[in-house]
């Protein structure tokens, strides 16, 4: 078009006398009488004169104008009234962001939709932290829609190799608050905190070494340790005792109630709610278990096995760490620990069990899985196998019973189980 950017940068800076300056294409530099300027864009429409303003000079470049005025020359070519065009654009972004959400509001709505399907208020408790240490200083006050990868690398960029679990689990968490937020209608498109073909390819991986395992106690040490255990009275000693021979979760052992138990047939019928996978788990007793349970007092008006028996509440997830502690520390502190040299867990007994199982016996890996509550073959085979091995599984745990309560011969010679067969 002629007659275009006539002004240059230079003389935009030097101009002092009030009035209008044109640069062409209906761009025009306003002075005011206060020596404030500012641009403007001048059109006509149906006969009249209309004046848009595009800025102050201090927010506005002379190229930033140009730039705008050429678009504003666009709409006036498709028969629209700029102003207009623009008024009707900003009703349209308020509309959107009426009906949005902020990361910040998804992440609360997340955990508290979710909050009663975890058995442990820890949990949510641990979600919460998480997103608000980590997550909502970037995220928090962003629109879903808005929240690209670049975004959510961000936010794992700080911890991800020096808080490599915390970092794994904070990207999951953001995953899933953005696949709801996606599901409730407030975004569209990938989830830019997918792992997947996302940010694998942004962020370093990680290699199977470097996935922390809960410390285990090595399983030729498991007679030892339960004679020491044994020695101690009180609540939590027998339910840690009641985890080794189950080789239940804590949480699971915990939670125990005097109703999912049929003493007279040794089972323990552990309610989907419970379990981890949210698939209802029977654990076959033992002769040792249900020794055990015979001899735990019951408490009037609480159901609970394994009560704090001070608030007739479940045991706390820390009852049975501090046992374990303490018990290392009575033995010098070297003794109750993993092959590294850390004190042993209550859920790293579950390893102890696999690695003997696995060494020592000829019982099925299948078997072994399903005694752990474990996820095994498909939904077709899991749905023919629906009497979950339970007596294969009560010949298993009555083996570990036996080996747990079996000294170690002199010279540390580890007795071999023999394989049973049962149909």
């Amino acid at each position: 078009m002629a007659g275009l950017e006539r002004l240059n940068a230079v003389g935009v800076k030097s101009k002092k006398t009030p009035g209008y300056y044109c640069d062409g294409g209906g761009l025009y530099l306003q002075v005011a009488k206060g020596g404030s300027k500012s641009w403007i864009f001048r059109y006509t429409l149906n006969g009249k004169t209309r004046e848009m303003g595009l800025g102050s000079l201090n927010a506005v470049t002379l190229a930033q104008a140009r730039d705008k005025a050429r678009e504003l020359r666009f709409v006036r070519t498709q028969g629209l009234d700029p102003i207009e065009a623009r008024a009707d654009h900003t009703r349209k972004q308020n509309l959107v962001r009426l009906n949005s959400k902020t990361f910040k509001q998804c992440a609360d709505d997340y955990i508290n939709t979710h909050r009663s399907e975890w058995n442990n208020p820890k949990h949510a408790q641990q979600w919460e932290n998480t997103i608000e240490t980590y997550a909502n200083p970037t995220l928090g006050s962003m629109f879903v829609q808005e929240i690209t990868s670049a975004h959510v690398k961000r936010v794992l960029d700080p911890i991800w190799t020096t808080k490599k679990e915390t970092a794994s689990r904070l990207r999951g968490r953001i995953e899933e608050i953005l696949d709801a937020a996606k599901a409730s209608g407030y975004r569209k498109g990938e989830n830019p905190a997918a792992w997947k073909g996302n940010l694998s390819h942004l962020l370093a991986k990680r290699s199977a070494r470097e996935v922390r395992h809960f410390p285990a106690l090595p399983w030729p040490m498991m007679h030892e340790f339960l004679v020491e255990l044994r020695k101690r009275e009180g609540v939590a000693p027998r339910a840690l005792e009641f985890t080794v021979l189950t080789v239940a979760r804590s949480g699971e052992v915990r939670g125990a109630l005097w109703s999912e138990f049929d003493l007279d047939a040794k089972l323990w019928g552990v309610p989907a709610e419970r379990m981890k996978m949210k698939v209802e788990h029977t654990h076959p007793l033992t002769d040792d278990t249900i020794k055990l349970l015979r001899a735990l007092p019951r408490f009037k008006g609480c159901d609970l096995v394994f009560p704090n028996e001070r608030t007739k509440k479940p045991l706390s997830d820390m009852a049975l760490t501090k046992l374990l502690r303490d018990m290392n520390t009575a033995a010098g502190g070297k003794r109750w620990v993993d092959k590294a040299g850390e004190c042993a867990t209550a859920h790293g007994f579950r390893s102890s069990f696999k690695d003997w199982a696995t060494e020592c016996t000829d019982h099925s890996e299948t078997v072994v899985e399903i005694a752990l509550a474990h996820k095994v073959g498909s939904e077709v085979e899991r749905a023919y196998r629906r009497g979950e091995l339970l007596m294969k599984r009560r010949v298993l745990m009555n083996d570990w019973a036996k080996y747990c309560n079996t000294p170690r011969p002199e010279g540390n010679v580890i007795p071999m189980v023999q394989k049973k067969d049962v149909a």
